[in-house]
């Protein structure tokens, strides 16, 4: 089941349930999903691996606005922007802790050879190919700075 099966699916019991909340979340990722199939050059299909992308991406938007709206002090639009957040998360594959993160950081800056900060977009590049989906590109890129600086 792809991930436009698995939204119906959760979209539908949400009604029934009459939950507005994660109706909200789900529908925000149903639009992106229809967005995303009908840019030019898609051919109507989400490819491999582009579902956790736009999940990452939404997510990402909406830790943005939950930061505007708490810094404003407008918990009732934060509030929203939570829950939003939570239902998008449930979609993702599970993140990876902080010591599982720099283990495999610390793999990869050793297959890359890398040994200083200006080494630091090569270790990027691959970091991000293989940890895309498992952790954010802002927690690679700290733990990848940290590992360098040493």
């Amino acid at each position: 089941m792809n991930l436009e099966q698995k939204i119906m699916v959760e979209l539908k019991e949400a009604m029934k349930a009459k939950d507005e909340a994660t109706l909200r979340g789900l529908r925000a990722i149903k639009a992106a999903i229809i967005l995303a199939k009908t840019e030019a050059g898609s051919n109507g299909e989400l490819k491999e691996g582009e579902d956790v992308k736009l999940l990452q991406k939404l997510v990402k938007q909406r830790k943005d606005s939950l930061d505007i709206f708490t810094k404003q002090n407008r918990p009732d639009l934060a509030e929203k922007e939570q829950q939003e957040i939570t239902v998008i998360e449930k979609f993702l594959p599970a993140q990876m802790s902080e010591a599982e993160l720099k283990v495999a950081i610390a793999a990869i800056i050793a297959e890359t050879g890398a040994s200083s900060a200006a080494d630091m977009g090569k270790v990027m590049n691959a970091a991000s190919k293989q940890l895309g989906g498992k952790a954010e590109g802002k927690v690679i890129s700290a733990v990848v700075k940290e590992l360098l600086s040493k």
